[in-house]
């Protein structure tokens, strides 16, 4: 951990059961890392009831009071032009004028992309940011970009994801020297659409070429022998949220199964401690936090439904992307062509 003040900024009122879950969220992950600046934006008057009601552990904050709100329906034209005094767009700007610091929010995607977009800027060498984030496979975990940034990519723009998520990934698993796939139909050079098979072209013949294995089906995503799966956004926000409903699928039916008869629950009670590893290893709350990565800024967003233990999973990602300085390793890679 480096000795540089840094700052988090947070939107208290983004997402469902805010302000509670964002402050709760913002307490469990406090509890280890006392030692940096928490800013809420919001309804001041709102979150200071939150945390005097429930008696959050939180000190070493401070509070920006917004006096506008970001709806789920909001159309990009009302979130451009009318809502400059949100939580989304003063925790962005504060981020903008302030290099040690990160935001993290459950709000509306659309008005974080565009905002993250408007307000910080792209790196330098960058067309477009990618959403970005880890998903569990057999042997520890996947990064996956592009998760529904951009529904339309080139050759171009997978050939940047593939630097970017190179960056990223020597930040979660700097001891891994990382393998990195294209999702594709098959596994063959001459299977899938054009630009797919360019990209494929621009990353074997970059320094890359000596982590990447290709092409890879959608089917062995969870084989773990990839470890950065590159995708259009549409291609990847699909295979997200399909993983997701099946995630729910089989854990839900699992408990069905074991309270189904009292036989069943004795093999539960026998097998709890490995179905608990099986548990954690497939739940969607502890990678919670997609990266907005190709942004000139650290911005990251949470699910809106998750719960507070899922927030400060997003919290978490924001502190690391600050203090192993994410942007500056993208730039670097970007050097290095």
């Amino acid at each position: 951990m480096s000795n540089r003040q840094l700052t988090i900024a947070i939107d208290a009122m983004g997402g469902e059961n805010s302000p509670y879950k964002t402050l709760k969220g913002a307490e469990f992950f406090y509890a280890d890392n006392k030692n940096l600046n928490l800013l809420f934006f919001g309804n001041k008057v709102k979150i200071k009831e939150e945390i005097k009601t429930h008696n959050l552990n939180i000190s070493n904050y401070d509070i920006v009071d917004c006096t506008d709100n970001v709806s789920d329906v909001d159309k990009p034209n009302t979130i451009l032009r009318s809502r400059k005094e949100s939580s989304i767009y003063k925790g962005l700007k504060f981020v903008k004028d302030n290099p040690d610091s990160g935001f993290v929010s459950a709000g509306n995607t659309a008005a974080l992309m565009i905002l993250s977009r408007l307000i910080l800027g792209m790196i330098p060498g960058i067309d477009r940011p990618a959403i970005c984030s880890d998903i569990p496979n057999k042997k520890s975990f996947s990064l996956m970009l592009d998760l529904g940034a951009n529904v339309l990519v080139d050759s171009s723009n997978l050939f940047q994801f593939a630097l970017m998520g190179y960056a990223y990934f020597s930040i979660i698993d700097p001891k891994r020297d990382p393998k990195i796939g294209i999702i594709n139909i098959g596994t063959e050079n001459n299977k899938g659409l054009e630009f797919l098979q360019e990209a494929h072209d621009l990353i074997s013949g970059s320094f890359l070429k000596k982590n990447f294995v290709g092409f890879v089906e959608p089917n062995n995503i969870t084989a773990g022998d990839c470890d950065i799966l590159l995708s259009d956004g549409y291609t990847g926000n699909i295979i997200l949220k399909t993983a997701e409903g099946m995630s729910e699928f089989i854990t839900s039916n699992l408990k069905y199964i074991f309270k189904k008869s009292f036989k069943n629950n004795i093999a539960f009670k026998l097998l709890e401690n490995d179905l608990q590893i099986f548990k954690d290893q497939i739940n969607p709350e502890k990678y919670n936090g997609a990266t907005l990565i190709g942004l000139n800024g650290i911005s990251v967003k949470s699910h809106g439904s998750a719960s507070p233990y899922a927030f400060s999973c997003a919290i978490k990602k924001c502190f690391d992307f600050i203090d192993n300085d994410l942007n500056q390793k993208i730039i670097q890679n970007f050097r290095d062509l």
